[in-house]
């Protein structure tokens, strides 16, 4: 038996309300470009709006024009989605409370993760939204996947709770002298002064 092996998300789809809303959200205020509609090929009275979020990849979301925005939070039981995280880059984090608060949108402040920075709201239908920001960029040839697996295993050495800056550095240290030659006998760290 083989598995069949991801290669990482293709779409994600959600089940909108009116097309307009679903525009004035996604592009209107994250940003995504909206690339291209289609109907919906399983329900002819649906639309299929098509969203970049920026890494390629796509969000779509099923529209029609009979539905209403409900802004009471999605379901979380079982099965259900919590959240969607989106990557921002540190300087759009850094703005993301003005610019939430500018629109009166209702957020969760900065919450610290330890190896990122996160802030919650809700979208037009209720579903929580994650602004996520790293902390940290990977070493080339390397994802921000491998840092956290890395800095995972240094956590549980170290007998620590979670990840936190010390183990990311530790981390991106470990990975770089893994996968780069020196021509060092002693490569440990030095005080030259």
């Amino acid at each position: 038996m083989q598995k069949l092996q991801s290669q990482g998300v293709h779409h994600i789809t959600i089940t909108g309300a009116d097309r307009q809303t679903s525009i004035d959200f996604w592009e209107g205020v994250l940003g995504m470009p909206f690339i291209f509609e289609q109907p919906n090929l399983d329900r002819a009275s649906e639309s299929h709006l098509y969203f970049d979020p920026g890494d390629g990849r796509l969000i779509t979301i099923f529209t029609d024009e009979e539905r209403r925005p409900d802004p009471r939070r999605t379901p979380t039981e079982p099965g259900c989605v919590h959240h969607i995280a989106f990557s921002v880059s540190r300087v759009t984090f850094l703005q993301a409370v003005s610019r939430l608060d500018e629109r009166g949108i209702r957020h969760s402040g900065v919450k610290d993760r330890g190896f990122m920075d996160s802030i919650y709201f809700t979208d037009p239908l209720g579903l929580l939204i994650e602004l996520a920001s790293y902390r940290f960029e990977p070493p080339h040839g390397f994802t921000h996947a491998d840092v956290l697996m890395e800095a995972h295993h240094i956590r549980i050495e170290r007998n620590d709770y979670n990840i936190a800056e010390v183990h990311l550095a530790d981390a991106i240290e470990r990975l770089v002298t893994r996968s780069k030659a020196s021509l060092s006998q002693d490569r440990s760290a030095k005080h030259p002064y």
